[in-house]
């Protein structure tokens, strides 16, 4: 870290996890003029980045900077005074575990992947501090897609830290006039919004699939922000988090665009065709999915009503037919909006 009066920010930064997001994120810092190791899990991508500067397999004929170096070795991107970490939610435990003997404690992390996990049902935040719990903790989360950001496409997201000159120092490090990070506290409410929007984003994607219009789509994102108020305001988040960019933010970005892998399986599950199949088109994967199951089974445990999320994991699970499940969405009893 460089000190300079008023001016605190990270040099040596590293990014674990090399999909789209991962090596825009990779981008984002090599902009500010820094070099970044970059691990990858695969070894083709590795030599795509370091011969053509470019990854052909997550972000095609996208020309990356030459300040970007990947590693095979995830060892070689541990010796950094901050680490982002964007590998996929449901692999966040084991990596974490590889890397805890080797990580100086006092290196800050940031958490760039949106989910929860399916078998403990931690959010990532949980399993980061039972894991390294020394490592200062942050969350970046936010309406953001890779392609937008690595083409400098003005881009706001939010970075939730409980430490204020962290959190400070951090934003320095990243921001550039097209990525301008805002800072919060909540870092319950910044995983929440990051993680839910996704299965609330198969919902619209469902609606899209089969043709029940506009109307529909926008009922379906106002009740699913409902509920992802009440998931976030029962595990300690903040409504007001809720209300920016991690929350409302990223589900309107999240259900409205073709570019988004939850919203686009959506609508392939709309359209008739089986999860299994649709899944398997995607070149990289819709956590979604994942935190439809996890977050049911969250919903029930603290007995909150999550109808739409519930939904979602019962067609991807098979267990109740599309055309059901929109009868029993549709014949619910009327109440009290809230």
């Amino acid at each position: 870290m460089n000190k300079n009066n008023t001016d605190l920010h990270f040099k040596k930064i590293s990014v674990v996890g090399a999909g789209a997001w991962g090596t825009a994120l990779a981008e984002v810092i090599s902009r500010k003029g820094n070099k970044v190791n970059l691990w990858a899990r695969e070894d083709n991508v590795v030599k795509s980045i370091n011969t053509f500067n470019e990854n052909k397999l997550y972000l095609p004929d996208i020309k990356l900077s030459k300040l970007i170096v990947a590693q095979s070795e995830i060892n070689n991107v541990l010796n950094c005074d901050l680490l982002l970490m964007v590998t996929p939610s449901q692999f966040m435990r084991d990596i974490l575990e590889d890397i805890k003997n080797n990580l100086n404690e006092k290196v800050p992390v940031v958490l760039c992947s949106k989910g929860i996990e399916t078998k403990t049902l931690s959010l990532m935040s949980d399993i980061t501090e039972d894991i390294i719990p020394s490592n200062p903790l942050a969350i970046l989360s936010g309406p953001s897609f890779a392609i937008d950001v690595v083409n400098n496409k003005p881009t706001a997201v939010t970075l939730a830290c409980k430490d204020s000159s962290i959190s400070k120092s951090i934003a320095k490090s990243i921001s550039l006039p097209t990525f301008r990070p805002y800072l919060s506290d909540d870092i319950i409410g910044a995983q929440i919004g990051g993680a839910t929007k996704n299965v609330i984003a198969i919902a619209a994607g469902v609606v899209e699939g089969q043709n029940l219009g506009d109307s529909a789509r926008a009922a379906t994102i106002a009740r699913g922000f409902s509920e992802i108020n009440r998931l976030a305001i029962a595990l300690g988040g903040q409504e007001d988090t809720l209300s920016g960019l991690s929350g409302m933010g990223d589900l309107l970005l999240t259900c409205n665009s073709i570019t988004s892998r939850n919203f686009s399986l959506g609508i392939k599950l709309g359209q008739g065709i089986s999860a299994e199949k649709a899944t398997s088109e995607l070149s990289s994967i819709a956590e979604g999915m994942y935190s439809a199951k996890a977050i049911s089974k969250l919903s029930k445990k603290l007995s909150i009503e999550m109808p739409i999320t519930n939904a979602v994991n019962d067609l991807i699970e098979n267990k109740r037919s599309l055309e059901e499940i929109i009868d029993d969405l549709l014949s619910r009893p009327i109440r009290r909006e809230k």
